[in-house]
């Protein structure tokens, strides 16, 4: 049987609060970043509308545009889903509301009724859930802080991945106050530097890291409303047995290794067979918030160091280049017209001469990398990284020959599929958390993330490489030959990286039916 990771509540916890008794920062913040007509509207922005509208007709995504009385239609009345036709609902029931009600009526019944994340909707509840207090002692900073939260409540909420989004939409908030005269620069910048003292989350929560992972890829398919209130039952991947061993060997060696300045650590744990995520470790600990515990490392772009040269090497082993290949480690700089020369330098500062590529490889090798990578050139390793997994490489425009040293950011999801390429044969799966969603009448619901598998390298070149990262006698020369990347009487696969300021370190190694991708380092 499942062990439960986290409850979602159906029951809102919600206080309703009169107008009278919300501090006038609180309305101002909130008019300034959602709707700085709502005064002057008559419950719909002509701009806004027409604004939306044309990037619906005019390409794939649907854009907002809301006024606060849109909004709290939207949340009151109607559902989710994201089509033209509840937008012309949303707009005739929103006109309609304007005649009905005042816009004090309107604000009121706003604050009350949209969710500012988790269990929190309305104002009141989320000041007593993230600060402790009732609506009417928040100050400035609180204010815009709490005011920024109904865009995106999972997104920019202090309990999520990337809490940073929230400390930023406050500054937006602080700053559209100030454009609007609400307030003066100095109360703005005051509210900017004041440090604000977020509770900790009251609901018990297993695997943090994961579990909010889950649920922003929740909301994003199917809306904040339907993931809080709906009823929602998620199966999800996880095996929460080599979940809690992750975090444990995270935190211990963390701990291990503070002497050495490294402050931070995170594991990703997948099958690469079928794609599926057994552990996410994000970080030492979640719930230390003074150092920012529950930003989710493992999502995050980080320099993968030496780590991505199995990215480079598939590409030349497909281009001609074989394990026996000679490479000449020897001085080289490149040089490009406007550029400095380029020097590459191996991690000891040596030069080894002719090697094999099995052997510049296992040991990492940077001059031969390099030298292939200029042999079959950048593009090649770009398609190749794409196909095996990299999402991020976006700027193909921006790369150079450091590209195999590490010099394109990628997420540790990135690292986890090109790795388990490797693990399955050559055959890329799509990663995955969730294995089944039913709602409140046990009926199933389509999953956000599809299984797709892609042939990414042949299975001869996945062998290839598989056992040359298993081949303790090829990365003896630098490692020596009772490294920690021996496991005894085990044929583990593995490969080290380590960024130019050694602020990243990564170690990934796989077997056929697990792949684990470890990061320390600092945020």
């Amino acid at each position: 049987t499942g062990r439960l990771l986290y409850e979602i509540y159906a029951d809102e916890n919600r206080t309703p609060v009169k107008l009278t008794d919300i501090p006038k920062v609180v309305k101002d913040a909130t008019i300034a970043i959602e709707d700085s007509e709502f005064l002057s509207h008559q419950g719909i922005s002509i701009r806004g509308t027409l604004r939306a509208l044309y990037h619906d007709l005019t390409s794939d995504s649907l854009e907002g545009g809301s006024t606060i009385t849109q909004q709290l239609v939207r949340s009151a009345l109607l559902t989710p889903e994201r089509t033209v036709i509840r937008k012309i609902k949303e707009i005739v029931l929103s006109v309609w509301t304007e005649h009905v009600y005042s816009k004090s009526q309107i604000l009121e019944m706003y604050l009350n009724q949209v969710p500012y994340g988790g269990t929190a909707w309305g104002v009141e509840a989320a000041a007593e859930t993230y600060f402790g207090k009732t609506v009417g002692r928040l100050d400035l900073a609180e204010a815009a802080y709490l005011a920024g939260l109904p865009a995106a409540p999972t997104r920019f909420s202090p309990y999520g991945a990337h809490p940073e989004l929230a400390k930023a939409r406050q500054e937006e908030v602080l700053k559209r106050m100030t454009d609007l005269g609400f307030i003066k620069e100095k109360a703005a910048q005051e509210a900017k530097d004041e440090q604000l003292n977020i509770r900790k989350p009251a609901i018990p929560i297993a695997a943090p890291h994961f579990v909010m992972y889950v649920k922003d890829i929740l909301e994003q398919q199917y809306g904040p409303k339907l993931v809080e209130r709906g009823g929602l039952r998620i199966i999800t991947t996880l095996d929460l047995n080599i979940q809690e061993m992750a975090q444990r060997a995270a935190s211990t060696q963390i701990e291990g290794l503070r002497s050495l300045n490294v402050g931070n650590g995170a594991v990703l744990i997948t099958n690469p067979n079928t794609g599926e995520i057994l552990a996410m470790v994000g970080s030492r600990d979640y719930f230390d918030r003074e150092n920012s515990g529950n930003v989710n490392l493992t999502t995050a772009l980080r320099q993968p160091g030496s780590s991505i040269k199995v990215v480079n090497y598939a590409a030349a082993l497909s281009s001609g280049f074989t394990a026996a290949s000679i490479l000449d480690d020897s001085p080289i700089s490149f040089r490009l017209s406007g550029q400095t020369p380029y020097t590459p330098v191996n991690y000891d500062g040596k030069f080894h001469g002719r090697v094999p590529l099995r052997v510049a490889l296992a040991s990492s090798y940077n001059i031969p990398a390099v030298k292939v990578l200029a042999s079959i050139g950048v593009d090649k390793m770009i398609a190749q990284g794409k196909l095996m997994g990299i999402e991020s490489w976006t700027d193909e425009g921006r790369f150079g020959l450091s590209l195999t040293l590490g010099g394109g950011d990628v997420t540790m999801l990135d690292m986890a599929k090109v790795y388990g390429t490797l693990a399955a044969g050559g055959t890329k799966n799509s990663l995955t958390p969730i294995l089944k969603i039913t709602n409140w009448r046990g009926e199933s619901l389509p999953l956000p993330t599809q299984k797709e598998e892609v042939k990414a390298v042949s299975p001869d070149i996945a062998f290839i490489l598989s056992n040359i990262l298993s081949d303790n006698a090829a990365r003896t020369p630098a490692f020596g030959a009772n490294s920690a990347l021996v496991i005894p009487g085990k044929t583990v696969a593995v490969k080290t990286g380590t960024s130019d300021n050694k602020r990243d370190n990564w170690t990934i190694g796989y077997t056929p039916d697990y792949v684990t991708a470890v990061w320390v380092g600092n945020n």
